[in-house]
């Protein structure tokens, strides 16, 4: 990707209505404010709209409260996002899966720096 992140932007008033995002292709990733949990990471053909339809304040569809349990979710206004445009829904696919894998990879080594630390102590 040729573009790089856009600087982090918490969501205005009650829900994510008013985002300033590109209309077109590209990567996403909200985190909450004070603890940086990722909350929301994936690509859309139009990522503008990807965040406006996120279901926040604890919001979900009926398929998801019937099936599966939902960690609580903070307000609207504890959230903030960053997006990363891409020139095609395929290279913003290819771009959000090298990013997974990237945070994979460092939190492996997280973890493995953690044990190492127990084995020796």
């Amino acid at each position: 990707m040729a573009q790089s992140w856009s600087e982090w932007q918490r969501f205005s008033g009650v829900a994510a209505d008013t985002v300033s995002a590109p209309s077109g292709p590209g990567v996403y990733e909200v985190r909450h404010t004070l603890t940086g949990r990722v909350v929301a990471f994936g690509h859309a053909k139009n990522v503008a709209a990807a965040l406006a339809d996120l279901r926040l304040n604890g919001s979900s569809g009926l398929f998801a409260r019937l099936f599966r349990r939902e960690a609580p979710l903070s307000r609207a206004t504890d959230l903030e996002y960053r997006t990363c445009a891409a020139a095609s829904r395929a290279e913003a696919r290819t771009a959000a899966s090298r990013l997974q894998g990237l945070r994979q990879a460092a939190w492996r080594r997280r973890i493995d720096t953690g044990w190492a630390a127990r084995q020796v102590g």
